[in-house]
């Protein structure tokens, strides 16, 4: 039996499995990399087991409220994950991956130099030019960031752009988030 050709111009439906799937290593590694919080992850069980990944733990948590004991929830969400045979990075990887798409965000203009300074980017584990290029830019205070990029911040603010573009054009950091 032949499958029909999909319509002109019609995009075929993704699995839901596979990205529901891409969206719970994306959430395992910014959780790991300290960007998600975890009253986040009842939502992001429920779009997972939505997604098609119906493990038990994930249907169990998706279905926690928001107020629940963060370590509960964390602990909960490190099951399913488990369950649905998602193994966060390490803690290097993942920061290296926020470090990413951080610059990508700065790239597009979502976040802007300052903003990325009050993070603590100084502890990421950087293993390429491009990343130790645009980490060295940023203070180690982002409180004072006048203090310690000196007078000119709009010199500053180019070569963050700059090194977050060069980052955003290398080699990804690998398998991950």
């Amino acid at each position: 039996m032949s499958q029909r050709p999909a319509a002109e111009g019609a995009t075929p439906a993704p699995a839901p499995q596979r990205s529901g799937l891409s969206a719970l290593r994306e959430a395992a590694c910014r959780l790991r990399a300290g960007e998600l919080r975890p009253e986040d992850l009842p939502m992001i069980a429920a779009e997972a087991v939505a997604a098609g990944i119906d493990t038990p733990g994930l249907c169990d948590l998706a279905g926690w409220p928001r107020t629940a004991d963060p370590r509960d929830t964390r602990d909960a969400f490190e099951h399913a994950l488990s369950e649905a045979a998602v193994t966060p990075p390490a803690q290097g990887l993942a920061r290296r991956h926020a470090l990413r798409r951080m610059a990508a965000r700065l790239v597009s203009e979502n976040v802007s130099p300052a903003e990325l300074a009050i993070y603590d980017w100084g502890d990421v584990q950087t293993d390429t030019a491009e990343e130790d290029a645009l980490v060295a830019l940023f203070p180690s205070c982002g409180c004072c960031i006048r203090y310690s990029v000196g007078i000119d911040v709009r010199r500053w603010e180019v070569e963050v752009r700059q090194a977050a573009l060069a980052l955003t054009l290398s080699t990804s950091t690998g398998p991950g988030c």
